[in-house]
């Protein structure tokens, strides 16, 4: 059982409409399931249009629902900007896990700005910190069977991280219990892809 001292805490960003909410109900539903005690808030601004998403999961006695600076045992990021700007959550040992497919804010063109190369994100983060798994989501989601699958893609390559509290099946069980029957297979087949991702 985890406690203040035994404790998982789980942040999760990106960009409205990428199923960010979902994706932190189906985690805190498997972790109830499995017996632990979970906190989850929730930070979004303008979700249908593309604004920034964020959740917050806290597994263990806390009765606050905010993670402190540096303490993320782990980052998933469905954005790479999101993952960079979610750093001051994470210590050198945090997983960082996040979709490597860029969605480029309308307002850099307006500014005359550019994105920054994915390959450097990537190559910053593996500086910096030990545990870093960028994950082709969009293109595992869409071998799955849709984009919408994303979060499924990046929801299994989370479960896959040793030390990870919550089992794969509580979270098969939780995912069913809170997405549409009629696409549990592509669900299911994308978090496969996903988990097996990190595992290969």
């Amino acid at each position: 059982m985890l406690n203040k001292e035994n404790s998982y805490n789980i942040y999760i960003c990106g960009v409205g409409g990428q199923g960010i909410i979902k994706t932190s109900v189906i985690i805190g539903e498997a972790a109830m399931n499995e017996g632990y005690e979970v906190i989850l808030s929730e930070i979004h601004g303008m979700s249908q249009r593309g604004g920034v998403v964020s959740t917050e999961l806290k597994l263990g006695g806390y009765k606050s629902s905010v993670i402190e600076k540096n303490n993320a045992d782990i980052i998933l990021a469905f954005e790479p900007i999101e993952a960079v700007r979610a750093l001051d959550k994470a210590n050198e040992d945090t997983k960082i896990v996040f979709n490597t497919s860029p969605i480029i804010p309308s307002t850099l063109n307006q500014f005359n700005q550019n994105y920054p190369d994915v390959k450097e994100i990537v190559s910053n983060l593996n500086e910096n910190f030990n545990f870093v798994y960028p994950v082709e989501a969009e293109k595992l989601a869409i071998e799955a069977g849709s984009l919408l699958a994303l979060n499924m893609v990046l929801l299994g390559a989370t479960v896959a991280h040793e030390g990870f509290p919550i089992s794969k099946e509580a979270i098969i069980k939780a995912m069913k219990n809170n997405l549409n029957s009629k696409f549990h297979e592509m669900n299911l087949d994308a978090i496969e892809k996903g988990y097996n991702s990190v595992i290969d």
